[in-house]
């Protein structure tokens, strides 16, 4: 299975991946879910909202225990960062099958669409969608950097935009939902474990900061004549570092984009994405309010305008006790961490009973090609993740 698709939406330049939502390698993607499926005699099925379902079991019987991940990348992303979780998952059931294991609840594998929000800038669009946590109306107004909006993209594709919408049937009918992930940090590499289990993601948001100057020519101009919106830009990124590490939390410029963004051209307008996680959400608004703080007094010193709009925002999820604690026991006491990052399972955690996996990361590198997990330990969290299920759905 990883070897078929690893070739899938893999730049050859950067040996990164550029899977993104309603493109052709993310066409590419789903048809092999959709093979993978079939190929087991599970049932396969496509959701209103784009996501897809390898049903082993009667979905309407109810309390179905659902596992999966995603198959979409950030820019040039690395080949574990979702694939992983969708893969073991198929690797679990031909585990639980080959032990003879019989469930008595219907199982499930999904992978849902658009987690990453590298096209539309908005992450675990398909989750969110389900989940009612994003209307149909603001998902139709995102649009990609060429202007194509997700409605657009998902016709292009082949699917109806006109159905997405909140899923509560569908929810309704999950009494379980595991994420198998690999981990996105360091922390399970100092322990002698292959695989741990999350407790809780820390709260976690985007916000676009506009810097609003003035273009001029940058041989002609003189600097105490100049609005330059890219001087308050460079000043903002380095107050986000600082008011970040004095606090505990994360603040990250991660996207820019530049008006007219000519070599001899000072900037008239400069758009910088600001991703801000913390442990808590009060020091996350505390953090992102001095960066904020920081960009406007600085933009007055510079003459330019600075306006923020918040783009996204993910409340501290605490995965439900009961099921984290019987995944650890399942397991036989592996460790129970915590994670800055975002994911479908979090999303679906004000809804559904959740809970996440994680394999272990050797060097702690995630969102790059450079991600990577030892062959072993990913067997071990196929494992695992066999383990869960069958503790969970073959009582």
């Amino acid at each position: 299975m990883w070897r078929d698709l690893a070739p899938m939406g893999r730049n050859p330049e950067s040996g990164g991946y550029r899977r993104f939502a309603w493109t052709g390698a993310d066409a590419d993607c789903r048809s092999w879910f959709q093979a993978q499926a079939e190929s087991r005699g599970l049932a396969y099925e496509l959701d209103r909202n784009g996501n897809q379902w390898a049903w082993l079991g009667d979905p309407a019987a109810g309390d179905a225990v659902v596992t999966g991940s995603h198959l979409d990348s950030v820019p040039d992303g690395g080949a574990f960062d979702g694939p992983l979780g969708v893969v073991s998952s198929f690797a679990a059931l031909d585990e639980l099958r080959a032990r003879g294991a019989r469930p008595s609840r219907p199982l499930a594998i999904v992978n849902f669409g658009d987690e990453e929000g590298a096209r539309f800038g908005l992450a675990c669009v398909g989750s969110r969608l389900t989940a009612g946590q994003l209307t149909a109306e603001k998902a139709h107004a995102l649009r990609d950097a060429e202007g194509i909006s997700l409605a657009r993209a998902m016709e292009r594709a082949g699917y109806d935009p006109e159905a997405i919408g909140p899923d509560p049937e569908r929810l309704a009918r999950i009494g379980a939902f595991v994420e198998l992930h690999v981990e996105q940090g360091r922390a399970l590499a100092e322990t002698p474990h292959a695989v741990g289990v999350a407790s809780a993601i820390w709260p976690h948001g985007r916000w676009r900061f506009d810097f609003h100057g003035e273009a001029n020519h940058a041989g002609t101009t003189r600097i105490e004549d100049r609005r330059d919106p890219m001087l308050t830009y460079a000043n903002t990124v380095l107050a986000a570092r600082k008011k970040a590490r004095l606090a505990g939390a994360l603040a990250t410029f991660g996207k820019v984009s530049v008006e007219p963004n000519g070599v001899n051209a000072i900037a008239s307008l400069v758009r910088g994405w600001l991703d801000s996680r913390a442990a808590d959400e009060e020091t996350l608004a505390e953090v992102v309010g001095e960066i904020e703080r920081a960009a406007v007094e600085r933009g007055e010193r510079d003459g330019v305008g600075v306006r923020v709009t918040r783009e996204s925002f993910t409340p501290v999820v605490e995965f439900a006790h009961g099921l984290r604690d019987e995944l650890a026991k399942l397991l036989g006491g592996v460790p129970v961490l915590p994670t800055g990052a975002g994911h479908d399972a979090g999303i679906l955690s004000g809804t559904v009973p959740t809970a996440m996996l994680f394999v272990r990361n050797p060097t702690g590198v995630s969102h790059s090609p450079a991600e990577t997990a030892a062959e072993d330990d990913c067997v071990a969290g196929v494992a695992a993740l066999a383990d869960v299920l069958e503790g969970l759905a073959c009582r």
